[in-house]
Parts: structure tokens; sequence; C-alpha cells
């Protein structure tokens, strides 16, 4: 069985996958925080361009992407996928893990799945500036770096904790030409206001979305990109799971698990959608399970509930599983998975039954992670350890019922920008953090107390 799985070029899929065709029920529409009514496409319009709000409530199977955009993905997709023959021999398993490794990208995650048609799609609509947030960077500097392709700027702001933590991924934006402010910042209503309560606040993806969508909204020569949650973003990042489709069956392999990092569900989704699809098809008929941090836990403790997507309730109202707006999570060291809410696409098919969720703390994930480094050389990024340890956990039950499972995961991003968070592992060893349900709920209930309308 070879290590490495190939696509040409030419076998690169030429449309997104999406799901919204195949759902048994449509997932709830979001709302307008003013009336609590759905939100039509002029409620979006001042953030995005109308072809990505068509994306967002489609329920064509297929989209094509556009040829400008499969021009920019043939600077790495398609992406390879791997056999971790080195980490089964570890372990000792009978399973075969194999691993979609996106990290070859320009920025070096999947993020650019999405910011290169985000970018498009805007410039053709006459945008020349986008605003975003990021957590630990990765977003924000593959947004710079789509924006740099259609010669657009690129404002972004970054979570404090995160700013501080790993300096050069504000390096490698501003390298792309990306302008960086870390949130909460002075240059926004919203970041004022969080200071004025807490001036040493390590900011949270809601903090940095509200700075970000309140600087787009007062300009109408200005939109604003997002990196995950939303349906067009999942829909972009299919091209991973339908790499994978192919990949898998070039070497005659179904898989039996499926694991994913969860954050907002972009790479969870990219990579199970399509194999979601098989499965609805009863072509096949795998395990999908998302692993999220326990610091984070918005799937298996959060709330299933509208919700703002920002802190400053800036946004529609997403049916999301939610740990409330104003949820702040401990600084750790996975920051593209600290995210209040999740996807309203994975928090739909969570509450329908068709993929499972479990939580899992840092220092089994940063083991993980060292261990796989060790193997199959690859450092991979703190959010995909999370699917490598839940990875690891499988492979090891399978050694001990001698059960051959195929176990496939996204690893999303290289860590190579992240070894000061290694070191910190190995050196001085991580804090885990956990939440108290009671506690978890008393403060969801006290975020979900500002939408009256929606009780």
């Amino acid at each position: 069985m070879p290590h490495k799985i190939l696509l040409d070029e030419s076998e690169m899929p030429t449309a997104w996958y999406n799901i919204m065709a195949d759902l048994p029920t449509p997932p709830p529409p979001p709302l307008h925080p003013g009336t609590g009514q759905p939100a039509g496409p002029e409620d979006l319009a001042a953030l995005f361009p109308m072809p990505l709000i068509e994306q967002e409530v489609s329920t064509e199977r297929w989209i094509d992407i556009p040829g400008e955009v499969l021009d920019i993905y043939r600077l790495w997709r398609p992406s390879p996928l791997y056999r971790a023959h080195r980490l089964e021999k570890a372990l000792g398993t009978p399973a075969r893990i194999y691993y979609k490794y996106e990290g070859v990208s320009p920025a070096g995650s999947h993020k650019p799945n999405t910011a290169v048609p985000q970018a498009f799609y805007n410039k053709q609509a006459g945008i020349n500036r986008l605003t975003t947030e990021t957590g630990a960077g990765q977003w924000g500097t593959s947004l710079a770096f789509a924006c740099a392709q259609f010669d657009m700027e690129c404002e972004i702001w970054q979570v404090r904790a995160s700013y501080d933590s790993k300096p050069y991924r504000g390096m490698m934006m501003r390298t792309f030409g990306g302008v960086i402010h870390p949130s909460p910042s002075e240059l926004t209503q919203a970041g004022r206001d969080i200071l004025a309560r807490d001036p040493d606040s390590p900011g949270s993806l809601g903090i940095a979305i509200s700075e970000a969508v309140e600087v787009a909204a007062q300009d109408p020569a200005t939109n604003y990109a997002l990196g995950s949650v939303l349906n067009h973003v999942l829909l972009h990042q299919t091209i991973i799971g339908e790499e994978a489709l192919l990949q898998l069956a070039k070497v005659g392999e179904t898989p039996d698990l499926i694991v994913g990092c969860t954050g907002g569900g972009s790479n969870f989704g990219g990579l199970a959608f399509p194999f979601l699809r098989e499965k609805l098809n009863g072509t096949m008929s795998p395990t999908i399970r998302a692993v999220e941090p326990e610091a984070c836990p918005s799937l298996t403790q959060g709330v299933y509930a509208y919700d703002f997507g920002d802190t400053a309730g800036l946004t529609p109202l997403l049916k999301m599983h939610t740990l409330g707006h104003d949820f702040i999570p401990d600084p750790i060291h996975a920051g593209g998975l600290r995210y209040h809410g999740m996807s309203p696409l994975i928090s739909h098919v969570y509450e329908e039954g068709l993929i499972e969720a479990v939580a899992r703390p840092q220092s089994e994930c940063f083991a993980a992670g060292v261990q796989f480094a060790r193997t199959e050389g690859i450092v991979p990024a703190p959010e995909p350890t999370h699917a490598l340890a839940e990875a690891v956990r499988e492979a090891l039950a399978c050694k001990e019922s001698g059960e051959e499972k195929v176990i496939l995961t996204a690893l999303c991003g290289h860590g190579h920008l992240d070894l000061p968070a290694y070191d910190a592992y190995l050196t001085e060893g991580v804090n885990d953090h956990s939440i108290a349900d009671a506690d978890l709920r008393a403060a969801v209930d006290e975020a979900l107390t500002h939408l009256p309308h929606l009780a």
C-alpha cells in the first residue's frame, strides 16, 4: 500500500458539493436580529456579495468552481492523501490510518480553499477591501494571500491571546499585504466597549468578528469575509472530501471512521460532507466524529439555540450549538477552535444523529501531535491534533480488539508557526481546561436572555 496517494491536476474536482441538496430535513434559517423573522438576501448584502449569498441559501447539489479560482487552487491542489504507516507501526495497531494533508497550501492550512473564492466573488462585485477576524492566524493569513491574488486590501482583527502568542502569524499576514490589529482594539466601538469592561481581555473570535463586521458595515466599498461557520464557507471546503473520495478509491479503501477537529466547522464539514452524502445514499457507512477542545465544547456541552455569531450582536441569528455569544474561552493553544458557536450545518446534522461528537483535553492532543511528528515527520497545528488524538484512541482500541478499521482524518494545517506551543508542552506542560455543565448552562442562559423574542 503506497504512503502517498496523489491526484493529477486533471483529476481535481471542478465543483463544490452542497449538502443542503441531500439533507433529510433542512436546517433552520438565519433570523434577522431585530424582527426574529428569516433573514433575506437584502439583510446580508451589506456584508457579502450576491454570489456568496446565493450559495449560502442554495439547495443545488453541485456548484461549479470558477476558472479563476481553479487556476489559483492549482498552486497547491490536489493535496496529498497519506497512509500513516509509521504511526500505525508505533501504535502496534491493525487499523489503517489515512490523513488528507492541507498544510501544503500557501498559508499552511485548509483556509485558502474558501479565502480564494470569497476574494474572487467580492472583486467581481467591485469590492476592493475585505475585513475579517482570525484566531490562530490561519484564516487571516489565507485571506491576506487571497486578497493579494486579486489586488485587494485586507484588514484583520486577531484575537489578542493569539496575537501575543503567535507573532509569526502576524508577520506572515503582513508579508501577504494584510493589515492586522489585536482584538479587542480601540479602533471600533465593539472593541472599546469590551476594553472598558476588561482592559486585559484576551479576546475571542466573537469579539474579533464584531470589530471586523462593524468596520465593513460602515463602508459601502468594504465587505466582510468569514473563515468558518457559514454554509458557503463549508461548501468551498468540500473539495477536501471530494479529493479524498477519489484518492481512497484509487487504493480500494472505504473509511470506517472519519474524524476531524471542529471549531466553527469548516475543516470538519469539508472532509465529512462528501462522505456523509455517500452514507445517506447507502454506498458506504462510516462513523463520522467531530472532535473539539474540552475548553470550548460547543457541540458536546452547548445549547442548540438561536444566537449571535459575534459578541456585540451585529450578525444575523443562527440556530447552532452555542456556549453563548458572551463566552470567552480559556486561551488554549488551539486558537482556531476557540469559537462559542458551531456551524449551523454541523449543528443540524449532529441534531439529526448523522454525526457524533467528543471533546478532548489539550494535553492528550499535544501528546498525539508529538507522536505524529516523530513518526510521520509533519508537525501538526494544534487544531488537528484533536482529531489525531481521537484517531490514536481508536487505533489503540483496534489493537485491543484486533479489528482492522480504516480511519480517515484531515490534517488541516502544519504547526511550523505554532512551535512555541509545542515548546511549552514539552518543557512546562499545558493546563487542561474544562467547564462544569452547571456553570456553562448558567452562562448560556444569561447570554440568551438578550434574545427574548426567541425564548
